[in-house]
């Protein structure tokens, strides 16, 4: 097969791209992600047809953040779109007349960095995405494991602390709730609460007050040594390796990618997050180590990721 298109469904925009056989894309439309279920699909057709235009395409792969079932066609649930075992696959096909492949978004973006990005030359890779919230994808053997169910790899709601931090899933505790860019900012306003004179850089780059501060400010304000920016990416790295440690005892792969907005860092977050690792690897003194590696696509590993997934049908 050879031209396909990904699509990425996020909370204000849904891009879609055409994308060859080695990865590449070579174009893109981006389009405002509406407010209602049907719009959705609406705009996911809408953003096809309009890149597709005087390209020869095969097939679409949809993103979608949520439980996506066993035959890649049905939404079984997402958290930010009213989708309630929705016929996503089906509904998009009536629309574009091209087949369709649905995947979980993060699962998506695993594939992607897997066979175009740091995953490349490996065979066993565990991805996570360290966004909002944080997921993931398990890619052993050359091969994208999903579960029975089409539901695996849903790291970010293990639950790390018994009766923790209450988790928007409904549960307690989850891994997403202290290593997630959430957690970042609840860390950097308890911190900058308890000693506003270490957050003096962090606090004049919002609004000058705790609830001012965003990612965005916690970042930049790091690079610059701000001790409470710089302690809450650390508090962040230390549960972020601490659950990679524990992924490495169930999956033993050579290499954990890490993705995600928080990621882009690079070595401010990476350095730490490898340092937990080693800490809490069960037998590290003896054992071979994972590479913890930074991933390499960016923001466009799930449309490309599932683009290649449309591929292979």
């Amino acid at each position: 097969m050879g031209l396909t298109i990904g699509v990425d469904i996020g909370g204000t925009k849904i891009a879609a791209g055409v994308v060859d056989e080695e990865g590449s894309i070579l174009a893109t439309c981006k389009v405002p992600t509406p407010q209602t279920s049907e719009g959705v699909i609406d705009a996911i057709a809408e953003a096809v047809r309009t890149v597709s235009a005087g390209y020869a395409v095969e097939a679409v792969g949809i993103g979608a953040a949520g439980y996506v079932d066993d035959k890649r066609a049905t939404v079984l649930f997402a958290p930010n779109i009213d989708w309630r075992h929705e016929a996503l696959k089906d509904k998009v096909e009536q629309r574009i007349s091209l087949p369709v492949v649905v995947e979980n978004d993060a699962n998506a973006a695993a594939w992607g960095e897997y066979k175009f990005g740091a995953g490349k030359g490996h065979e066993d890779v565990i991805c996570i995405t360290l966004g909002t919230g944080l997921g993931g994808g398990v890619i052993i053997g050359n091969k994208l494991r999903r579960g029975r169910f089409g539901v695996a790899g849903e790291f970010g709601h293990i639950r790390v602390v018994p009766d923790g931090l209450l988790c928007g899933c409904g549960s307690q505790g989850c891994w997403e709730q202290y290593a997630s860019g959430r957690a970042l900012v609840r860390y950097a306003h308890q911190r900058a609460n308890a000693t506003p004179e270490n957050a003096e850089i962090l606090l004049s780059l919002g609004d000058g007050t705790i609830d001012g501060i965003q990612g965005k400010h916690i970042s930049a304000a790091a690079r610059r040594g701000d001790p409470v920016a710089v302690d809450s990416f650390r508090e962040l790295a230390r549960w972020a390796g601490a659950g990679l440690a524990d992924l490495a005892s169930l999956f033993d792969p050579s290499a954990f990618i890490v993705g995600g907005g928080v990621s882009d860092e690079g070595d401010l977050v990476l350095d730490p997050i490898r340092k937990s690792f080693r800490r809490w690897l069960v037998g590290g003194q003896w054992r071979p180590h994972a590479q913890v590696l930074a991933a390499r696509l960016g923001g466009e590993a799930g449309l490309v990721g599932a683009a290649d997934l449309a591929r292979q049908g």
